[in-house]
């Protein structure tokens, strides 16, 4: 074959449609064509990719995070502290950031928070906090970690319910009241529990009794009433399986053997008196007042079923994972462990988000023509009774414009608190305290034990002068004088000027 009849059979190499080593005959595209389509579609696919089913979860936990981090960091911007337990726990975190002991002095001087509770989990944030070392570090972590718990209630949901009842489901997780409740109380340890239980319960729920087991165990590490929860997980795991299990079997006897040498060893070790301050509060010890009401209990129990499922997650055994906490609280002769507000029903919204899933998928399989009608409408009623009741909780500041205005008291009020010098020792209530934690060693007020602090710092109520405060400083620190350093708007700050 000559070189005019090769190119016209489509076989000369480097001829137009052709490439080397293709058969005659075999239409090829034109390189230059393709190179030209590739790029208007890339943008598409790219486009696509974002919004595929698969990243539902994960732009769910980016908005709730961005919603979380926003209330949490405007009300730290704002001094509108609701505890000391911020500057608790910023005091632990500070103690593991430095290589030390986590040192608390905001309860008692010299306290290790190991003898209080049980929560080395918190040394995870140490590395943060030594770059970033704030407040503002702690809450943000925490809207994170309760972010990253909506992703497994999400996922279950979508992968069972379907796409769109899975997003209705994820959403009013988030939006749980007692998540936001949580939330807008500051930081707790609890932060890292959310996760922890939704992940190993996603487990469950797929039947991964490997992974369930190893989602829960690190419970132990959050707190030490979380032991006896992870065993009850480990239970779950058995009721689900119908069959001996025995890594669950190991869970239920770790998680019980870690809730009881914490409670009996550990903590006592580390507490000054030997003992675990909080057996007074669960009915022991001689604990004073009455305990929990039937109608007291009732009503918490309707809050943690009602709103969010419907009743529906009495069907699933996954609700067994809520009988620790709803037990421990329930026995306490403690009102604030009773009800629905501070953060104590956190913990709770995944066990009962992921039990309405699993009692959900077996319900849309019923012969009950009523009990599958339910449940295909459930996920919506859900969701709009979490948007309803989202209009009396904390995310509701969101949508208002004094959310995002630091009022210039904030402002004079953090001026002040700048004068004190790193290192100094501080006594201070709790709307200061948070500005101080970070670098200098501060102490509750009338709870330092004999140490006459540097400085007070504390907020006027009512209707006490700055002079008044200097007096009752004097009077609480014999033999040691103060001065009023500065005041701003509602604060004084008082500066000592004799003494030991």
């Amino acid at each position: 074959m000559d070189t005019a009849a090769a190119t016209a059979a489509g076989a000369f190499p480097g001829a137009p449609g052709t490439a080397i080593g293709v058969p005659p005959g075999q239409r090829t595209a034109p390189p230059d064509a393709s190179r030209d389509e590739q790029p208007a579609a890339r943008g598409p696919r790219r486009l696509a990719a974002w919004g595929a089913p698969r990243l539902d979860p994960w732009w769910t936990a980016v908005l709730l995070f961005a919603a979380y981090a926003t209330v949490s960091l405007l009300r730290d911007l704002t001094m509108g502290t609701a505890s000391w337990d911020l500057g608790i726990f910023e005091q632990a975190v500070r103690g593991y950031a430095h290589l030390g002991a986590p040192i608390v002095d905001l309860k008692g001087p010299g306290t290790n928070i190991l003898g209080d509770h049980f929560s080395p989990v918190l040394i995870l944030l140490a590395p943060l906090y030594r770059l970033l070392p704030s407040p503002m570090t702690l809450l943000t972590a925490q809207a994170a970690l309760f972010a990253l718990s909506s992703v497994p209630v999400t996922r279950t949901a979508a992968r069972y319910l379907g796409r769109a009842r899975g997003l209705a489901i994820g959403v009013a997780y988030g939006l749980s009241w007692g998540v936001q409740k949580a939330v807008d109380f500051d930081f707790h340890e609890i932060a890292f529990a959310l996760p922890l239980l939704a992940f190993a319960l996603e487990a469950v729920v797929r039947g991964r009794w490997t992974a369930a087991v190893c989602w829960a165990a690190p419970l132990v590490l959050v707190k030490e009433d979380l032991g006896v929860t992870a065993a009850a997980i480990g239970v779950v795991v058995l009721v689900r399986a119908r069959r001996v299990v025995p890594l669950a079997v190991a869970l239920v006897g770790f998680g019980l053997t870690a809730t009881t040498v914490t409670l009996g060893v550990i903590i006592p070790g580390f507490n000054g008196t030997g003992s675990y301050d909080y057996w007074t509060k669960l009915g022991g010890d001689g604990a004073a007042g009455p305990g929990i009401g039937a109608g007291t209990a009732l009503h918490t129990l309707l809050w943690v079923l009602l709103p969010t499922t419907g009743l529906l997650a009495l069907r699933s055994p996954l609700l067994l994972a809520a009988v620790p906490t709803l037990g421990w609280r329930f026995v306490s002769h403690e009102p604030h462990y009773w009800g629905i507000d501070w953060h104590y029903n956190a913990v709770l919204m995944p066990v009962v988000f992921l039990a309405l899933v699993d009692a959900l998928e077996c319900a849309r399989r019923s012969p009950r023509p009523w009990l599958r009608g339910l449940a295909g409408q459930l996920p919506a009623a859900g969701l709009a009774a979490a948007l309803a009741l989202t209009t009396t909780l904390p995310l509701a500041r969101l949508t208002e414009s004094a959310t995002y205005r630091i009022p210039p008291e904030a402002a004079a009020t953090e001026r002040l608190l700048a004068t004190v010098p790193d290192g100094a020792s501080v006594e201070a209530d709790i709307r200061p305290l948070s500005r101080l934690v970070s670098r200098t060693r501060v102490f509750w007020i009338g709870d330092t034990r004999g140490i006459a602090p540097d400085y007070v710092a504390v907020q006027l109520a009512d209707g006490r002068t700055p002079e008044q405060v200097r007096t009752e400083a004097e009077q609480r620190h014999p033999h040691t004088g103060y001065a009023v350093s500065g005041t701003a708007a509602d604060f004084v700050v008082l500066r000592r000027t004799s003494g030991p």
